[in-house]
């Protein structure tokens, strides 16, 4: 994996093409900050949102009208990930427990799974994961889901890492583990080989006075056989070097074999890497 820090040279037509798109607030009337957002594959109208403290809503009409799906299903209100089966756009995956660990930071209790479109919600265990940072489903598969957990915030947890289902969320497998301060926080899969995966792991430690971000723990992996096996390739050429914190990577799904990596470092390495 070889990746690359030089500056597209098409940079500053790129951000003035940006500058032109106009944004406006589509709702819903939720406060506080969002992490989770999914499409349906099948309508581009229909949208998923998961709200910090709100649970998750639903609109079916572009967001002119949006509507509380969770209500009376969930037990935890905080969602970190929302995931739509590409293949059945009736399944549904959420992941409790925000990653943004701020110090009023929530914690989940696991996954949820609807298969009827939001109408209702089967808890699906992992409860002592408490924080989950993405759910990935395989693009032909709804049953065959990967989910990304951060662990516990305050402390250190032996629930964190990679987990596999392959029954659609009966039974789970750690697949993917560092230790119990490091967990994982962004999974990406190759939509056109999904058997390609990539996992970042960030080790942090939140206290109501301090946030404490970095360490050996952080790390980026990638498997080539559907998650049972991985190797580590943060030390790759041309990645970030040095004492590295959160992560996210995104595989693209225009270029077969292009990887983005979003990576917390010192002042000299934090940025976009690009593989």
């Amino acid at each position: 994996m070889a990746a690359s820090k030089t500056q597209v040279p098409s940079i500053e037509s790129r951000m003035a093409e940006s500058a032109a798109l106009k944004w406006r607030c589509i709702g819903p009337s939720r406060g506080g900050r969002v992490v989770a957002v999914a499409g349906d594959y099948s309508d581009p109208m229909t949208f998923y949102f998961g709200a910090c403290a709100g649970g998750i809503w639903k609109t079916d009409d572009g967001g002119t009208y949006w509507e509380c799906v969770s209500d009376g299903f969930l037990t935890s209100g905080t969602i970190g990930a929302l995931t739509v089966a590409p293949s059945d756009s009736n399944v549904i995956y959420a992941g409790t427990g925000e990653t943004t660990i701020r110090v009023d930071v929530s914690f989940g209790d696991g996954v949820y799974r609807s298969t009827d479109a939001g109408r209702s919600w089967q808890h699906l265990g992992l409860e002592k994961t408490r924080q989950i940072g993405e759910i990935r489903v395989h693009p032909d598969n709804p049953d065959l889901v990967y989910v990304a957990a951060l662990g516990d915030a305050f402390g250190p947890s032996a629930e964190r890492g990679v987990y596999r289902s392959a029954d659609g969320g009966k039974t789970w497998q750690a697949v993917l583990q560092v230790d119990a301060d490091s967990g994982a926080i962004d999974l990406s899969m190759d939509p056109t080989n999904p058997r390609v995966l990539f996992a970042t792991f960030w080790q942090a430690r939140r206290q109501f006075w301090n946030l404490s971000s970095g360490g050996p723990g952080c790390r980026i992996f990638r498997s080539m056989d559907g998650g049972d096996s991985w190797q580590d390739v943060t030390g790759a050429p041309g990645f970030a070097t040095g004492m590295l914190g959160k992560m996210g990577v995104s595989v693209s799904p225009a270029k077969q074999g292009r990887v983005f990596a979003l990576v917390e470092a010192d002042e000299h390495n934090t940025g976009l890497y690009r593989s």
